[in-house]
């Protein structure tokens, strides 16, 4: 992300869904091709696209094409922003 702020109304939509946040489990351990995160759904790749999108719609994740090969990688800022959020409505409740 290029010195966007991440728009936390779409991260936690996309983190809404299990599928997307399995593909973000899968990508927390490094950079992969659709290809390779598609496998373990049995949904059309068309699906996982579509799921992809919302990812990268959200700054979760980013895509790279090169040749053939799109792969997708995560954007910790973006994480890193909702974990900010919801630590600080933790702390306020404390108070």
């Amino acid at each position: 992300m290029l010195n966007k702020k991440p728009d936390l109304d779409l991260i936690f939509q996309a983190l809404a869904d299990p599928t997307r946040r399995a593909m973000l489990e899968r990508l927390s351990q490094g950079p992969a091709a659709v290809s390779e995160l598609a496998r373990p759904f049995e949904m059309s790749l068309p699906a996982v696209v579509q799921h992809l999108q919302a990812l990268e719609a959200s700054g979760l994740v980013s895509s790279e094409k090169v040749g053939r090969v799109r792969t997708c990688r995560i954007e910790r800022d973006a994480l890193g922003a909702a974990e900010h959020w919801l630590h600080a409505r933790r702390l306020s409740g404390e108070a």
